[in-house]
């Protein structure tokens, strides 16, 4: 079954839109197939199940992120200045209409078996997040990148759960002010564990 099929493409844009809306486990596959205007038979076509549906939603939104970073890298010169646009990048959506979180940190509640596909898909995703912010703050001169990297990602899982909760834009300035603070104080014993 091709992967660009109309139907397809409506199922995982309903699944996509609902899911982050909503939650994974408080929408079933009768309202995505409603919504979708597709029969049942159609998405188990393309989704042998929810799990799989629930794994081409995350699949997509690490896509997303993935074009976000590069684009915001693309557009700046030095080093930390990739790094000053992957914070604006972040603290941008966060300030967004209808933000409500990390779409991984989200699944990650909803599926806490670190053997489920849907965590292992989270786990990917945030593995693969950490190593571009290592490699990112390495490069702006960071003596300690790794320490630096993961106070970066708690910084924004910060940010992004206390952003859907109230003041998005004030959660915005506080995260790109932590993220000048990576940046300002460079040397290893400040990030020393």
């Amino acid at each position: 079954m091709s992967d660009r099929s109309p139907a397809r493409s409506r199922l995982l844009a309903t699944a996509i839109r609902l899911f982050y809306a909503e939650g994974i486990h408080s929408v079933g596959i009768d309202r995505i197939v409603a919504e979708a205007q597709v029969t049942r038979a159609t998405l188990y076509r393309h989704f042998p199940g929810k799990d799989q549906l629930v794994v081409a939603y995350l699949s997509e939104v690490d896509r997303a992120v993935r074009t976000q970073l590069a684009e915001a890298a693309g557009r700046e010169e030095s080093s930390a200045d990739v790094v000053r646009a992957v914070g604006e990048s972040i603290a941008a959506d966060i300030g967004a209409p209808g933000f409500r979180g990390c779409a991984f940190l989200n699944a990650a509640a909803e599926y806490p078996d670190p053997a489920h596909r849907v965590r292992r898909a989270v786990l990917v995703h945030r593995e693969w997040f950490l190593r571009t912010i290592t490699d990112l703050l390495g490069h702006a001169g960071v003596t300690a990148p790794d320490p630096a990297a993961r106070h970066f990602v708690m910084l924004r899982d910060g940010a992004m759960a206390a952003g859907s909760l109230a003041e998005p834009e004030r959660i915005g300035r506080t995260f790109l002010r932590g993220v000048e603070g990576l940046l300002k104080y460079r040397d290893a014993h400040v990030f020393s564990e």
